[in-house]
Parts: C-alpha cells; sequence; structure tokens
C-alpha cells in the first residue's frame, strides 16, 4: 500500500496505551471495562499516557454498559466528564447517543461536538451507529451535526463483514466524515479490509491475554472469559499491534 494508514488501537488501560505505542500505532481510543464494550477510563490513565508517549488519544466517554440510550443524569455525567477528558489533554472523545426508537440523539449528539470543538479536538461517535434503525440516514444525521469521525463495523459483528456496507457509507460521505472500520480488524484481514472499503484507518483490539491466578477460588470465581481463557484477562500484545503496521504498510 502507498497510502499512510492510520492503526488507532482500542486500548483498556494504561499499560494497554504503552503497548499500543511500543507495538507501532499512531493512536489509540482510550478506555476501561472492554469486557463489556469499553466504558470511560480513569484520568490518571489519560494523562500518564500523554506524559509518556507521543500518541493521539481519543477518550471513551461511556457512563455504563449495554446501550446507549442513556438517562438525563448520565447524558450530563458524560458532558461533564468529556470536558474533564479535554481539559487534560485528551485529543479527542469516543461517544454515542441514541434515542429508544434507535435513531440518533440529535439534541445530545450536537452539544457533545459542540463542547469538544470548542477544545478544537475531534468528535468521534462510536459503534452505537451499528445499532441504529437506519444506518444511511444516521450518517446524514452525523455529517449534519458536525462529527468528524464514525467507528462502525457495517452493522455486523465484523467488520470485514460488514465492509460492503462501509464501502458505500465511504463512497457517498468521504469528503464529509472520516469513517474508522472496527471490530474484528487484525494483521490477517486489515490489507482485505481497506482495500474493500477505500479507507485510511482501521480500529483494532490486537487483543492478547495474561494469566491472573487468583481470578478463582473453590467456590468463588471473578472471570469473565471463556473458552481456556477463564483464568486470564485480555491485553493489547505488542507482537499484535507490530504486526498489524506490518501488515498495511
Amino acid at each position: 500500500m502507498n497510502e499512510i494508514i492510520t492503526i488507532e488501537v482500542c486500548a483498556g488501560s494504561l499499560e494497554d496505551a504503552l503497548a499500543a505505542y511500543e507495538g507501532g500505532a499512531q493512536r489509540i481510543e482510550l478506555n476501561s471495562a472492554l469486557s463489556v464494550g469499553g466504558l470511560s477510563p480513569s484520568l490518571y490513565a489519560l494523562t500518564e499516557t500523554k506524559k509518556r508517549t507521543s500518541l493521539e488519544v481519543i477518550c471513551m466517554v461511556r457512563p455504563r454498559a449495554a446501550g446507549f440510550c442513556y438517562s438525563e443524569i448520565e447524558k450530563n455525567v458524560m458532558i461533564e466528564e468529556a470536558k474533564c477528558f479535554l481539559e487534560h489533554g485528551a485529543d479527542g472523545i469516543a461517544f454515542g447517543f441514541l434515542n429508544a426508537d434507535r435513531t440518533i440523539d440529535t439534541q445530545w449528539t450536537k452539544k457533545m461536538v459542540e463542547l469538544i470543538h470548542s477544545y478544537e479536538k475531534t468528535a468521534v461517535f462510536h459503534r452505537a451507529v451499528d445499532v441504529v434503525s437506519d444506518y444511511e440516514s444516521a450518517f446524514e444525521t452525523l455529517v449534519d451535526l458536525g462529527v468528524d469521525r464514525v467507528l462502525t463495523s457495517g452493522t455486523h459483528a465484523k467488520a470485514i463483514d460488514g465492509a460492503d456496507r462501509i464501502q458505500a457509507m465511504q463512497e457517498r460521505f468521504a469528503d464529509q466524515i472520516e469513517i474508522l472500520p472496527g471490530s474484528g480488524v487484525n494483521a490477517q484481514n486489515a490489507r482485505s479490509l481497506i482495500e474493500r472499503t477505500g479507507t485510511d484507518q482501521v480500529h483494532s483490539s490486537c487483543k492478547g491475554y495474561r494469566a491472573d491466578p487468583t481470578t478463582s477460588g473453590s467456590r468463588v470465581s471473578y472471570a469473565y472469559l471463556s473458552d481456556g481463557h477463564e483464568n486470564e484477562y485480555d491485553i493489547v500484545e505488542v507482537s499484535r499491534v507490530r504486526a498489524l503496521v506490518e501488515a498495511v504498510k
């Protein structure tokens, strides 16, 4: 590939952020609790990442697991969290507000975009877009609201399976909004995904595993993984980041 491809790694901790940096990623989406799809990170993880790396850091703002139809209290928490992250060096905010009918919550999306842009940072609407009732209409709305980038798997569980839908959005909206394919992206499929969609960036967890022998006792278990990983937790693996970077050169 001749064009420069941006690798964004989904980091669930400061340690993950440092691994992404060591592996050669240019940007991270900084979270906590990746086991539930990613929640807002700690402020310390953000400030320390900015201190110790040159990574572009997009902070997730998400107050809880499950969906994206939030209460008034949750929405206000999200705005205040975003403000805090922006004031402490975040390069952008990843967020998503939906109504109960799975349409974009335009009032709060507009409010968030205006806040982010007041700091001259990047507004990223995350994969909440993959559960909307009308995918194309949602993109039109996000463009109208001034969102800078959309993270999407093309409404499929994995981006490679949603490549045709991502390509359609790229062809229609590429000059108005950045499209970032993510979910299930790895060194084996990233090149194919980029070629099929026409995008110039990908989002990947570069997931590996690390054992923690205190996960389970004789009668109590704190395991959240399965399939042989019951006493492990997921991490960003440096070798997987490096492999992804090499795969899209």
